[in-house]
């Protein structure tokens, strides 16, 4: 797998990274070998960027990786986490915590916390559940609608974090372009990580993110580029960002595969490599919960592709003319 320097400090990312919400039991429970045997997986195929969350089935995805992650050689890996949201314990369990996502006990409630003592907090409590005394990077999680707070104060604290050498590059993690592009005009972020904004189906980071992000020298980590399944596997009950798929955009997914199995091309194989074409985008998130699906996704990134394939995507209208692809395999 290989590996290319993130962001201005230079940490080593390997293209692609093992997004670790799936094994925080992400919509259904992932018992403890499946989880371990996807992360086994995952470093068996030549990945060492690994990217989890405290909101991760609180705190399980990231006390699952670390244990993991633990009897690997610290030089070895790049360990990334976030904050934004503090966990805080429940005087009275009761329930799960599906109503936000993730098949966990509802042990602890989350609260929104962009403050530098809540970033500090919330790292603290992360490096704890990972077993390690610093992180290669940490993102701001999803501050769009906190974004003074975060601008504030912060986005300060991790940079005195940086200076402090706890972290080794600090970024900010969205589903949302604009707010993304400005944290890399009107800060000194190193890296970004944007989810389901550049992939076959929605390239909106062209628009302000990615330019951005190449004029300052930021680097680009790319999340959802199977726009939550639409992408991996087409079809009429399939999923876009986590809801039933749109009837157009299926027809367009549709497509594309048809496209992509003239020339012998799984349509995945396609979703990966072209978000990876871009000169900003270091590196393309998985988030796998098996390892099946990490071995799969780590074939289909080195599968060679015709340049026929994104010709012809472009000769049918269902790729922009100006938009970077991958150099043609044959």
């Amino acid at each position: 797998m290989k590996s290319l320097p993130s962001g201005r400090t230079e940490p080593v990312v390997s293209r692609l990274a093992f997004g670790a919400a799936g094994i925080g039991n992400l919509f259904t429970p992932v018992g403890e070998e499946e989880a371990n045997a996807a992360l086994v997986a995952a470093w068996t195929a030549g990945i060492r960027s690994f990217d989890t969350a405290p909101h991760y089935g609180l705190g399980l995805s990231e006390r699952r990786l670390g244990r993991f992650l633990r009897a690997r050689p610290r030089g070895e890996f790049h360990l990334s986490t976030k904050v934004g949201r503090v966990l805080e314990p429940m005087s009275y369990p009761v329930g799960d915590d599906l109503a936000n996502g993730f098949a966990v006990p509802a042990t602890h409630v989350r609260r929104w916390d962009f403050s530098a003592d809540g970033v500090r907090r919330s790292l603290e409590a992360s490096m704890t559940r990972l077993g390690v005394d610093r992180v290669d990077t940490v993102y701001l999680h999803d501050p769009d609608n906190h974004m003074d707070q975060a601008l504030t104060e912060a986005y300060p604290a991790l940079e005195s974090l940086r200076g402090e050498g706890l972290v080794g590059s600090i970024g900010a993690g969205m589903n949302h372009c604009a707010p993304l592009a400005r944290f890399v005009r009107d800060t000194d972020i190193d890296e970004v990580l944007v989810a389901g904004r550049y992939t076959l189906l929605d390239q909106s980071a062209l628009q302000d993110l990615l330019p951005a992000a190449t004029e300052h020298g930021v680097s680009v980590a790319v999340g959802g580029v199977f726009n939550s399944g639409l992408l991996a596997a087409p079809r009429p009950d399939a999923t876009f960002d986590y809801t039933t798929a749109p009837t157009r955009l299926v027809e367009r997914a549709l497509r594309m595969q048809e496209v992509c199995t003239r020339h012998g091309v799984p349509l995945r194989a396609a979703a990966v490599r072209f978000a990876l074409a871009h000169p900003a985008v270091t590196s393309v998130l998985i988030g796998a919960r098996t390892a099946g699906e990490i071995t799969d996704a780590a074939e289909q990134a080195a599968r060679p592709i015709p340049n026929a394939v994104w010709v012809d995507l472009r000769a049918a209208g269902l790729l922009p003319g100006h938009i970077p692809t991958p150099d043609g395999d044959h």
